[in-house]
């Protein structure tokens, strides 16, 4: 139980880390924030939730690999590299991709519902 707790807690370190230093995390944090009081305000049932998490975690989880790869990176090659660029890069658009992925999720699940509570009148 103690190996757990301790690697839980050095979890939390890496995710304040992120949260503290990349500017990006911040912003997909406050988009995850809204979108939670938006799933509030429009009452999702448990799998439009499901949906949402896992599109949230998804964007957040990438955000964090990406953090990590640019830190290994700037590690083992401190010099610009052709190479070292490559995998910046594709970290960075595994960002992109789930993030992209996560709008259209909102769009699909949040659209209709938010449409209808808007045009209502």
């Amino acid at each position: 139980m103690k190996a757990f707790i301790r690697s839980a807690g050095l979890a939390i370190s890496g995710i304040r880390h992120s949260v503290a230093t990349q500017r990006h995390m911040q912003f997909h944090c406050i988009a995850a924030f809204l979108v939670f009081i938006a799933g509030i305000i429009l009452s999702l049932d448990a799998l439009e939730w499901a949906m949402i998490t896992m599109a949230v975690g998804m964007v957040i989880t990438t955000e964090m690999i990406n953090t990590a790869m640019e830190r290994v990176v700037d590690l083992a090659c401190p010099e610009w590299h052709p190479l070292a660029k490559i995998a910046k890069d594709c970290a960075a658009g595994a960002v992109l991709v789930s993030a992209i992925a996560a709008v259209i999720t909102g769009l699909l699940v949040m659209g209709p519902p938010l449409w209808h509570l808007l045009t209502r009148g």
